[in-house]
């Protein structure tokens, strides 16, 4: 064999190689131009990275539902995270990374994807973030998408408008409004990325006919929204859940648009109010959280899921052992046992709700997975451990164990491996479960109404006692009689 033959031969097996390995072909069209992606640490799997997916919500537009993104000529490079909304000043981003600055200006998603072309039809999942509807981004570090890519998933993160700026009500605003409504805008943000997902996730290679969403804490809360309001209907067929659901992390009546609306008109005029640096809004005005706004959410969702209005879609939901113990920020009460019994009592509380809303899924005939993570994480020398705490199943999840410092082990190798294939099996099909893990039995009450313990070990074990559970029934029936 000549020299130019071996050359040839040698070339050809370095393509198929790398076609082999290579992710989607760029650029990729979306419904407002061409963009092109980085590569993420694996070869297979490329991210896009700050795409606008509404316009800036800002001046006249701020406290506006999110309007059309402008489209672009030629090819816009999608490479680099978009500021984060307006919050807290910017520091040091999880993992050792930096953080985004922050700017009104943040209505961007990200997208990673492992499929080689278009044609493909993967799941698809669009992630929100917690933070109490206050703080955070799609771009923190820790809801990096690449593991769950390389295991089938097409995953989107997005930024959604935070504290006084997505969620504010103000008379003028209600006035103003073609659905008589004002509030929640970040839940807004939420369905026009959903919207955006629809349009344009097939070009990703993904399946705009499986689409779950999920999310953690104040974005469990959001997806809850969603899955109970008329206008999430068709946008997803599934729902993921961590610790946090309709009431929030306990029992209670979700706040009514009035009284937002009597806050906000004691900080001005609506035209006062717009014209306003961010900076100075933030300094003077707060947010109400989710409320009642007569659109997105049109009545008090509990009420909404008694009566079985819900969207009939999956669920997979769950809470941690510990998760009180997130929000006592070092201070510890003078009475242990008191504290370990309010501690305990919320654990128990924020298990009943997730329980609770499994069982209302399943209830509509839907499938409706539980889960309960008990694992504790590894904590940096000298720092207190405090347990399966609110947010620890995170790591696990996205089978992303940063920082990489800490002393993780062969055990919370396996159980992120696990976990982060029970989600994608669950965004493929509406079942967790897979070859070679362990069986975890669907919601069904009275008949198998076991909770998936996620831990040292994985496997099903009985829920919340009856005893504990005919005591939250209680209080809850009390509070909406």
């Amino acid at each position: 064999m000549n020299r130019f033959a071996v050359v040839l031969i040698f070339g050809f097996i370095v393509l198929i190689s790398v076609s082999a390995h290579a992710a989607i072909t760029e650029p990729v069209k979306i419904d407002t131009g061409l963009i092109t992606g980085t590569p993420g640490t694996s070869p297979d799997v490329r991210a896009f990275k700050g795409i606008p997916y509404a316009a800036p919500p800002t001046g006249a537009l701020r406290w506006v539902p999110p309007q059309p993104a402008a489209k672009w000529d030629g090819i816009r490079k999608a490479e680099e995270f978009s500021p984060r909304c307006m919050q807290g000043a910017p520091g040091g981003g999880r993992g050792g990374a930096p953080t985004p600055a922050i700017s009104e200006d943040c209505l961007y998603l990200n997208v990673w994807t492992g499929a080689k072309s278009a044609s493909e039809r993967r799941p698809v999942i669009v992630f929100t973030y917690g933070g109490g509807f206050t703080s955070g981004a799609g771009s923190e570090p820790r809801y990096d998408g690449e593991a769950l890519a390389k295991k089938g998933v097409v995953f989107v993160t997005y930024n959604y408008r935070l504290g006084v700026f997505g969620f504010f009500a103000h008379p003028e605003l209600t006035s103003e409004s073609d659905h008589h409504a004002s509030g929640n805008y970040g839940l807004m943000d939420f369905i026009a990325a959903l919207k955006w997902v629809q349009r344009n996730i097939s070009n990703f290679g993904g399946d705009p006919k499986r689409i779950t969403i999920m999310g953690e804490s104040a974005g469990a809360i959001a997806v809850a929204a969603l899955v109970g309001s008329p206008e999430g209907k068709g946008l997803f067929q599934r729902a993921i859940a961590e610790s946090g659901a309709w009431m929030g992390l306990g029992i209670a009546r979700m706040p009514l648009r009035t009284p937002a609306e009597e806050a906000g008109m004691k900080l001005g005029s609506l035209s006062e109010l717009r014209t306003k640096p961010a900076d100075e809004m933030m300094r003077i005005g707060r947010s109400t959280g989710m409320i009642v706004d007569g659109w997105i959410v049109p009545e008090d969702l509990s009420n909404t899921f008694a009566q079985g209005r819900q969207n009939d879609v999956d669920v997979l939901v769950g809470s941690n052992q510990d998760e009180g113990t997130f929000f006592q920020r070092g201070q510890r009460g003078a009475d242990p046992e008191a504290e370990a019994q309010q501690l305990k009592r919320m654990s128990d509380e924020v298990s009943w709700h997730m329980r609770t809303w499994a069982r209302l899924q399943s209830k509509r005939g839907k499938k409706a997975y539980w889960y309960y993570f008990t694992k504790v994480p590894p904590t940096a020398p000298g720092q207190a451990s405090r347990g399966a705490t609110h947010t620890a199943e995170l790591a696990y999840v996205f089978n992303n164990l940063i920082p990489p410092t800490l002393l993780w082990t062969d055990t919370d190798r396996m159980l992120a491996d696990t976990l982060s294939s029970y989600w994608a099996n669950f965004a493929a099909s509406g079942d967790p479960n897979g070859k070679g893990l362990p069986v975890w039995p669907a919601f069904k009450e009275k008949t198998s109404e076991r909770t998936m313990i996620l831990g040292d070990k994985v496997e099903a074990a009985p829920g919340l006692d009856s005893e504990r559970v005919a005591s939250f029934d209680r209080s809850y029936e009390r509070l909406f009689k």
